[in-house]
Parts: C-alpha cells; sequence; structure tokens
C-alpha cells in the first residue's frame, strides 16, 4: 500500500508542497475548506474592485488535474488524533494518515472580541474580500440617494483598524478608489470628499519596517487623503462607529486589518501554542515527538535566525512547503534529517498607491517607483497560473493609465437585501 499522506490546507504552503511531490511515489489527500487557490496578497484588491476575485483565484482540482498522485477533497476537518493516526471532519468521517501536513494559514483575530467580526471585516477569504467590496460600493450608493449632504457624508466614512502591510494597502486603495475609480460615477455626491481613516495602536504605520520606510509610507498615505491615526487603540466597534481610547469616531464601513490567529484544529494535537495558536515546531518544521506531523505555513510558530518566529506572509509559506517536500522525500526513503529549516528572508515590501511602494531586502530599501515597480513585478511572478498573471497585468496597466478599473464595481444583491442586514 502506498504511503498515505494528508495535507490540510491549500495555500502556499500546500501547493509547494504537492508540487514539490509530484514524482513521488505516494497518495497525496489535499483538504480544504474551499475549493481553490487564492493569492491572499492581492485580495485587498478585489475589495476596492480593481481586479475580479477570479483572476487572484484557482480550483484547486484544475491545478493538480495532471498530478496523479494527488485527490483533492473540499472538507473541514476538526480536530487530529496522533495516536489514532487519523483525522476528523466536521461530519464526524475519519480520515487515516501515515504523514501527516497542517498548512492551515490563518484567520483574522479580534483579541477575544468575536463580535466585531459582523461589524467589521477581517480579509483573508475571498468571501471576505467581496463582502467588503460590497459594504464600500453600497456605501456610496446610500450616499448618493440621501436627502441632503449632511446625511450623505454619514455614509462616506471609512475606516482601517490596523497599520501594518494589509491595513495600509487597504487604506490606500480605498484612497484611490474614491479618488478616481468612482472619480466621475455619480452626480449628486462628489466621491472625493469621503473620509479614510486609518487606526494603529503603535507610535507609526507599518512597525516592523525600518524608520525612513514607515515615515514615507506616512507620507504617501496622507499625500492621497488617508487620515492616520496612531497610537490610539480600538476598545469597541459599534455599527455606527468605533469608540477608542481617545474618543468616538463615527463610520458605516469598518474593517478589521489588526491581528491574526492559527486554526482551532492545532488545538487538538496536544502540542504547545504560541499567543496565536501556532504549533511550535522543531528544526525539522515537525511538532516536538511525532514525527509524522508537520505544521507549515502561518499555522507555524518557528523561530529565524534573530530568535524571532517568522512573519505570516508568503514567502515563509512557500519556503516551508518547498522544504518540506524534500523532508518527506526522504522520509520515504528512509534517510535521516540533515539539514534543517532555514528560511533565506527576500525582505518585505507594501504598495500604498499608484507609483507609490516602500520595500526593504537585505540592506537595500525601496521607496517610491522602483519600490511599487518591484511589488508588482513579485507579485505578477508568484500568481498561480499564467492565464491569471495575464489578466492581472491588464487590469494593472488600465489602471494605472487611467485611474479606472474594468467593470468590476457590481454588487449582487438588491437594495432590499443589503438594508435588512445592516
Amino acid at each position: 500500500m502506498l504511503h498515505r499522506i494528508v495535507i490540510i490546507g491549500g495555500g502556499f504552503a500546500g501547493l509547494n508542497l504537492i508540487r514539490g511531490l509530484k514524482n513521488c511515489d505516494c497518495q497525496i489527500l489535499l483538504i480544504d475548506k474551499s475549493n481553490c487557490h487564492v493569492f491572499q496578497p492581492l485580495l485587498y484588491q478585489v475589495a476596492t474592485a480593481s481586479i475580479s476575485e477570479s483572476s487572484i483565484s484557482k480550483p484547486l482540482r484544475e491545478i493538480f488535474k495532471n498530478q496523479q498522485n494527488v485527490t483533492v477533497l473540499m472538507d473541514c476537518i476538526v480536530s487530529a488524533d496522533r495516536g489514532g493516526k487519523k483525522l476528523l471532519t466536521q461530519k464526524g468521517e475519519e480520515i487515516p494518515y501515515d504523514t501527516l501536513i497542517i498548512a492551515t494559514g490563518a484567520k483574522h483575530s479580534y483579541f477575544g472580541n468575536p463580535q466585531f467580526e459582523p461589524i467589521a471585516p477581517g480579509l483573508k477569504t475571498l468571501e471576505d474580500a467581496l463582502k467588503i467590496k460590497e459594504r464600500l460600493l453600497y456605501a456610496f450608493e446610500k450616499a448618493e440617494k440621501s436627502k441632503n449632504q449632511v446625511a450623505a457624508v454619514e455614509h462616506l466614512v471609512f475606516i482601517v483598524i490596523g497599520g501594518g502591510p494589509t491595513g495600509v494597502e487597504l487604506a490606500g486603495s480605498i484612497a484611490e478608489f474614491k479618488n478616481l475609480t468612482l472619480k466621475k460615477d455619480f452626480r449628486r455626491i462628489d466621491p472625493n470628499k469621503a473620509r479614510v481613516l486609518l487606526i494603529e495602536g503603535m507610535q507609526e504605520v507599518l512597525p516592523p519596517y525600518p524608520e525612513s520606510l514607515r515615515k514615507q509610507a506616512h507620507k504617501d498615505l496622507e499625500a492621497l487623503g488617508v487620515e492616520i491615526l496612531t497610537n490610539t487603540k480600538v476598545t469597541n466597534v459599534l455599527a455606527h462607529g468605533v469608540e477608542t481610547d481617545k474618543g468616538f469616531l463615527h463610520a458605516k464601513v469598518i474593517i478589521w486589518a489588526a491581528g491574526n490567529q492559527a486554526s482551532s484544529m492545532l488545538k487538538t494535537l496536544g502540542v504547545e501554542l504560541d499567543r496565536q495558536g501556532r504549533a511550535i515546531v522543531g528544526p525539522y518544521l515537525q511538532i516536538p515527538g511525532d514525527e509524522d506531523v508537520f505544521v507549515i505555513g502561518d499555522a507555524a510558530h518557528f523561530k529565524g535566525i534573530d530568535g524571532n518566529p517568522l512573519p505570516g506572509i508568503a514567502p515563509v509559506a512557500i519556503q516551508m512547503g518547498s522544504y518540506t517536500a524534500k523532508r518527506i522525500k526522504e522520509k520515504l526513503l528512509g534517510r535521516p534529517f540533515k539539514k534543517p529549516f532555514v528560511y533565506f528572508d527576500k525582505g518585505m515590501m507594501a504598495i500604498i498607491g499608484s507609483f507609490r511602494a516602500v520595500a526593504i531586502s537585505g540592506g537595500l530599501k525601496l521607496k517610491g517607483f522602483f519600490a511599487w515597480f518591484a511589488w508588482l513585478f513579485i507579485h505578477i511572478l508568484y500568481i498561480v497560473t499564467f492565464r491569471n498573471r495575464l489578466i492581472v497585468a491588464l487590469d494593472w496597466l488600465t489602471h494605472y493609465l487611467t485611474g479606472r478599473s474594468r467593470n468590476y464595481r457590481v454588487i449582487i444583491r438588491s437594495a432590499e437585501e443589503l438594508d435588512e442586514e445592516n
């Protein structure tokens, strides 16, 4: 009987792991709650109607249709029985494994306040992105049908909570959306007068970045009209606004970009977890005391050469996936693992808007046009299929040349349905 490898999660880590096992004599079962791989770094552009959701996603079955040792299941795993070497699905079905790889990624964390989520959605899935896009677009529609200017303005305040890369990219993209994309679309309101507020609890946005890049990002955001509130902590999120330690801020559209939390399924492994719920793994990305279970990507707490856990970004997941494929091949050949995992840090980058970005790689710091161009190139390179790369490139060309996106500003649900929900 062939060795049974079960992988939970079809993100960057799971995808690169499976590709690394293409010619391996084994049975691979990929399980994911969704039926597609999503290029998460560009979800914020789906949320602001810059690109289509189909251009950053691809069905997992389509990706692996020619890899005969792979079977894909759309299902939800709730627990793992390491003693019995089996998984339990949400409907109580059991799935056996010989080697288990957990690459479940992360979801947004509300720091013990789950009641915030319906009001302030995060941005981790296509569903999240489409929900945010719908709310953004409908806010302008409600403003357009308002009876007076005061009522219209009340609908046009957008708050982004969290000044990390996701928050910065979202705030900058929303600012360009209202300044450029919607410039000629309305008759009763001026979309340019909408307010975009970015709230960050630390002293500056993009806390992990060098000071010069943090200041440049701050400057670029303000140039786009984003109001930045640093050293400001959110204490409550309500349907009509946000309570902070510095006062109340009115808003009808609130987006959460403040934290990450690993899958609750990791709690069933019976191993030590960090504050974000990630499994603390050893030098070979295995959990302590069990050589048959690997945890990779955003689900893993792995210390880098500086002693700090690696960040939950795509390059880390990609490298972990490729490394684990090599280790599994060695395992199947009966060879001992010789080389522990070492992350090659390619740097960090964040885009603020058209021709505005910041990036750091080694000792090299980039900002402005060159950082923006590097960001475009790297992201196009990592999109999963050539066809999707072409579509995204065309969307970007249209957007950056004209200031407008293609026809992605569509609200599927009716006004009646949206009003009932809100």
